[in-house]
């Protein structure tokens, strides 16, 4: 498996490369509008061409870059499909593998910090690798104060559908503000301060409603424009408006 992390740092979100080395067969999950040049630049110089982008969920820190990347690659979007949004090319769901030339992508319904977030997990043959988004991210999780966000859902993803999975398995997250890259399920059950050390859902519930998180400065214009796979909203501040300047992506 061929496989690279990309970092995008207004918002810190890592963009993942999973590519199959038999058949070139490319996905990009949570790529970002921000860093769609750079990413296509990237898939060109290993050889390889993108087939899919996979977003875990409507983002609203920033503008997916899926949209933009089917119009400079012709890839295919994957997305949730319980959101059925209409600009999405392939519905993925739990229970039903994504196939990336021979990897096996197996969805994981995991909301909480949205109603329809997934997480994807991989197994390369040496380990389980899951892609947690931003449901569970390095010493903390996602927020759960908008989007239909849910503390009480958020526990029970990750308790039933993240911590029963083996110790070993690394977790890479969407999100990483401390220049941290990687963790695992031992070290976020041992030391995550929401979550590890055997906290109850009370203790996770109380700690998620006092938290006082400031409002997220994108949402007003990431929340709909990812309902369109990325496409830039007339309300794009002019601060941020510098990745929509291809044509405003029609």
């Amino acid at each position: 498996m061929i496989f690279k992390q990309l970092f995008e740092p207004d918002s810190s979100t890592y963009t993942y490369l999973i590519a199959c080395p038999d058949s070139g067969k490319t996905v990009l999950i949570d790529p970002v509008l921000d860093t769609a040049g750079r990413d296509v630049a990237f898939i060109q110089k290993l050889g390889l061409t993108l087939d899919y982008t996979l977003d875990t969920h409507v983002h609203a820190d920033h503008l997916t870059g899926a949209r933009r990347l089917r119009e400079l690659t012709g890839s295919r979007i994957a997305y949730p499909a319980i959101d059925e949004l209409p600009c999405v090319d392939i519905g993925v769901r739990e229970g039903e593998v994504f196939q990336v030339g021979n990897i096996e992508v197996h969805p994981l319904f995991t909301p909480g910090h949205t109603s329809h977030h997934h997480a994807y997990l991989i197994e390369n043959g040496i380990h389980k690798l899951l892609f947690s988004g931003d449901a569970l991210l390095i010493d903390a999780c996602g927020r759960t104060d908008f989007q239909s966000g849910d503390a009480v859902t958020l526990y029970r993803s990750i308790h039933d559908k993240f911590f029963s999975l083996p110790d070993e398995t690394l977790v890479y997250p969407c999100h990483d503000y401390e220049g941290r890259c990687v963790s695992s399920i031992a070290q976020e059950k041992n030391r995550n301060p929401r979550l590890g050390q055997n906290k109850s859902e009370e203790e996770f519930v109380a700690i998620m409603n006092n938290m006082e998180l400031p409002y997220p400065r994108k949402i007003d214009f990431a929340v709909p424009g990812n309902e369109l796979c990325g496409e830039c909203p007339t309300n794009v501040p002019e601060k941020y408006r510098a990745p929509c300047q291809r044509g405003d992506q029609g």
